[in-house]
């Protein structure tokens, strides 16, 4: 189902086929700078320089983060593009760029969207079979339900299989609290969320009680009992690896920005 987070993120994970697609079309600009760089601060961020000159997002805002850490960080990527400049091959930019033209101007929409998972949290859906799933959900997921529970005063409810659990107001209220205000940092749990389909798993990570690689563990604990079970499949990890890379785009943003 399309949402907002469709709306805003939409270019944000690719799948490989279409990256690679998209990688193969002649249109791709070639690089015709000689450096990436950050800017002084001007307006309250630091802008990207291509060559002193500015780049611009998609909607023609200037491509300029909030501080020079994550600026610098953004320059890389720039720098790291070779004979064209591939924008499949830049979540941060991609990221940055989504922020920068829908979150900064109004985040009201995106803090809503967040609010939404709550009530329908990937971590409240155990399976009750097999016993070794069963433990995997409770390993991965039963900490940062016990994370939300002491720092949020977040007490969700859980329930089997896939039937809907109503959510307690006041524990979705009381998480709600602790989606971030800055739209920086919004727009990283917004797009973590999007990528794991949890906002738990997001609001962990931008509270420092979770790490990128644990909450990547996380969000596949099914995916990867399947796999154990039926064999690895390799398009599907491809997808995965080309995920985690906006994954970790956005843990970029919550510590850089």
């Amino acid at each position: 189902m399309r949402d907002i987070f469709t709306d805003i993120f939409e270019n944000q994970p690719l799948e490989p086929t279409e990256a690679a697609r998209r990688a193969m079309r002649p249109s791709l600009r070639k690089r015709f700078y000689e450096r990436a760089h950050s800017g002084g601060q001007k307006d309250g961020g630091f802008a990207v320089l291509l060559d002193a000159r500015p780049v611009k997002t998609p909607a023609r805002h200037a491509l300029a983060a909030p501080t020079r850490a994550l600026a610098e960080e953004l320059a890389q990527e720039w720098n790291a593009q070779q004979d064209v400049i591939d924008p499949a091959c830049m979540p941060l930019t991609r990221l940055c760029n989504a922020i920068i033209d829908a979150v900064v101007p109004g985040s009201k929409p995106v803090t809503d969207e967040v609010a939404k998972y709550l009530s329908c949290d990937l971590l409240f859906y155990r399976a009750d079979t097999p016993a070794g799933l069963v433990e995997r959900h409770a390993q991965h997921w039963d900490p940062v339900l016990a994370w939300a529970r002491n720092a949020l005063s977040a007490r969700f409810v859980l329930g089997q299989g896939i039937m809907h659990v109503a959510q307690p107001a006041e524990a979705v209220a009381a998480a709600r609290s602790g989606i971030p205000a800055d739209p920086w940092r919004l727009g990283a749990v917004a797009s973590i969320t999007t990528l794991t389909g949890s906002a738990l798993l997001a609001l962990a990570m931008a509270h420092g009680a979770l790490d990128a690689d644990a909450a990547w563990q996380a969000a596949h604990v099914d995916e990867d009992w399947q796999m154990q079970q039926w064999g690895r499949d390799a398009l599907t990890l491809e997808r995965r690896d080309y995920h985690f890379a906006a994954l970790q785009a956005a843990a970029t943003v919550l510590k850089r920005a």
